[in-house]
């Protein structure tokens, strides 16, 4: 494994506050394309990634997902754009495909000079009528339900460091 690899993936971290600006156009296809290179079950392919960048919908979102949360702040913490993931509800290890798709995004991103983080929530938001109707306007197929979604931006500010692994985290066994 080359260490250019192992170097992105011990320093990326979760992203809590952004810059406004929107990111590029390349930025979001390049995190994207990462995402649906993600491996899947029996290479079904069966994740669906929808970025969203629409303010008025970001708001929406947001409503939705604080009220799951019993919060009224923003769950996505402002970042400028959204990105949902959702599966079939029948797909064969569909949580395990869309976090896989997950993080690949989030380590494409902060290839590219971006801050994300994982945000839950969204099975809840989107088995909602709301919801529903939110999926059948974006053009998705009936029977998904939402696995989570990652904020996107430009980080506002410097990353915590790395916490100290703990002990036996890893084990072989010969």
């Amino acid at each position: 494994m080359e260490t250019n690899f192992l170097e992105i993936i011990r320093t990326r971290r979760s992203c809590r506050s952004y810059k406004p600006d929107q990111i590029t156009d390349e930025q979001l296809n390049a995190v994207l394309e990462a995402g649906t290179y993600a491996p899947t079950s029996r290479g079904l392919q069966s994740p669906f990634i929808v970025a969203v960048q629409n303010d008025a919908l970001k708001a929406r979102l947001a409503k939705m997902n604080a009220e799951v949360m019993g919060v009224t702040t923003n769950p996505y913490y402002d970042a400028p754009t959204y990105v949902l993931v959702f599966v079939p509800e029948d797909a064969p290890n569909g949580v395990q495909d869309a976090s896989l798709v997950l993080e690949n995004m989030m380590l494409a991103a902060h290839t590219q000079g971006l801050g994300s983080c994982w945000i839950h929530r969204e099975r809840e938001m989107f088995a909602t009528e709301e919801g529903k109707e939110l999926m059948r306007e974006w053009g998705l197929p009936e029977g998904l339900v939402g696995i989570g979604a990652l904020s996107l931006g430009y980080p506002d500010g410097e990353p915590s460091p790395a916490k100290p692994r703990k002990e036996g985290y890893a084990r072989v066994i010969k």
